[in-house]
């Protein structure tokens, strides 16, 4: 006796599999020209949300009366977020995303957290011209992140245009460090008017046109003398003995080391603005 296939359902039409129309609509934007949406790389992101804690912690720390601790989460922030656009460069995991996820990243750590500890430990006592002196560090840091992204392809990567706002961030906590620390221990009353000084110094040149040397050319693959190494060894040990007291004088040395540049600079009747270069930009600067 002769067998008949059974007819399927809906006409004899075989059922369609589950969420073929999403990904025809998906098929569709990409011929389109719709671009689908990418991933992250996580090495350096990690990284820089790690600074971008380290700044979270410090503002913390501030509001609880405990300044030594949010001192060293923004020195530790530094740390991190020096070693994010390196790890980036060395694994070829550069990104649009970790350029602009880096920049909010330093205006937490090194713009509003320097800016509120500073205000919490010793600007708050002075009324408004405290705030307004923080207000003018937290601006001058979030207009030289903004300025670094949009001049980076026409400053001499060898300079910054500016204080670098970590630079600033330094300047500032490395101040209430060494203050704090108990063989000084003063009185924030007492260095109140220090402490504006130095916020507004702070703010006003991360927003100047006095170059800073961003040791960007110094070339970390190629053969050193032995001396070197031996002064580095050096360094580290003198930093070890007392940080509050040798860290602090380091960057008040860097913070006016532009000026000295543009003094020099000046006398030789050379532009100061932005240095221009003729060498072409890698845009894995940018992280």
């Amino acid at each position: 006796m002769p067998t008949f296939p059974r007819r399927k359902k809906n006409g004899g039409a075989p059922r369609a599999p589950r969420f073929s129309r999403l990904k025809r609509f998906g098929r569709r934007a990409e011929d389109k020209g719709v671009p689908r949406g990418r991933g992250i790389y996580l090495l350096p992101n990690a990284f820089t949300t790690g600074a971008l804690f380290c700044g979270f912690y410090a503002i913390v720390m501030a509001m609880n009366q405990r300044f030594e601790h949010a001192c060293w989460a923004v020195f530790i922030a530094m740390v991190l977020d020096g070693l994010d656009g390196r790890i980036a460069r060395l694994t070829n995991t550069q990104s649009e995303f970790g350029a602009q996820y880096d920049s909010l990243s330093d205006m937490g750590s090194f713009g509003a957290a320097p800016a509120l500890v500073i205000y919490e430990w010793s600007l708050r006592g002075l009324g408004k011209l405290g705030w307004i002196a923080a207000f003018v560090y937290c601006a001058g840091a979030a207009l030289r992140l903004a300025r670094f992204n949009t001049n980076i392809e026409v400053v001499d990567k060898r300079f910054f245009q500016g204080l670098p706002s970590p630079a600033a961030a330094a300047l500032v906590v490395g101040f209430i460090m060494m203050m704090t620390d108990p063989d000084i221990n003063v009185s924030s009353r007492q260095v109140d008017w220090v402490s504006w000084c130095l916020a507004v110094f702070a703010g006003l040149t991360m927003v100047s046109n006095v170059p800073f040397y961003s040791f960007k050319d110094v070339n970390f693959r190629k053969s050193v003398p032995f001396i070197v190494v031996f002064l580095i060894a050096l360094g580290f040990a003198l930093v070890a003995i007392d940080p509050p007291k040798v860290l602090w004088p380091i960057f008040v040395v860097y913070g006016l080391s532009g000026y000295v540049v543009f003094a020099i600079q000046r006398a030789k009747g050379k532009r100061v603005s932005i240095i221009p270069t003729d060498d072409p930009i890698d845009e894995s600067e940018r992280r």
